[in-house]
């Protein structure tokens, strides 16, 4: 009887779990509303904003130009892709071309407001490497070599 008791509580434990699991795996793929996305997005601009003010410890109206460059550029680059998913592309070349085209507007914004102390500090945060992984992506992508940034050319030794 015990034996009896324990597989009708496992079975019905198991139903259960079939019964809840895909409601909760559907409610799982439910895009986001553009609210939820909106305010990702602007958690997202201010967490960057503020480790940019710690790093590289920013004037106020460098603050200002980094909050005002992240919010045009990273809604501009969101809706370039929305209108990629809507119209059905399946090209992941295409969706990176998107996030690297706005990536360096921002490098390039960046590159403009910052000190050349700040500048150099913002490279080695990891700026240069993903810069770096950019021109290698257009460099495949179109076979022509990307201009190296100024400062960047070294001479050989004899």
């Amino acid at each position: 009887m015990n034996f009896i008791v324990k597989k009708t509580i496992i079975s019905a434990a198991a139903l259960l779990i079939l019964a809840i699991l895909p409601a909760r795996l559907a409610a799982q793929d439910q895009p986001l509303t553009p609210e939820e996305i909106e305010k990702k997005r602007m958690e997202f601009i201010d967490k960057e904003k503020e480790r940019l003010v710690s790093l590289l410890d920013l004037e106020y109206y460098q603050e200002f130009w980094v909050d005002s460059t992240l919010t045009h550029d990273i809604t501009a680059m969101q809706e370039e892709m929305k209108n990629l998913q809507d119209s059905k592309v399946s090209n992941y070349d295409m969706y990176v071309a998107v996030q690297d085209k706005w990536g360096q507007k921002i490098y390039d914004a960046y590159h403009r407001f910052f000190t050349e102390e700040q500048w150099a500090k913002y490279l080695k945060s990891g700026a240069a490497r993903e810069q770096l992984a950019r021109d290698k992506r257009q460099e495949k992508a179109s076979g022509i070599k990307p201009e190296k940034p100024a400062g960047k050319n070294k001479k050989k030794k004899k």
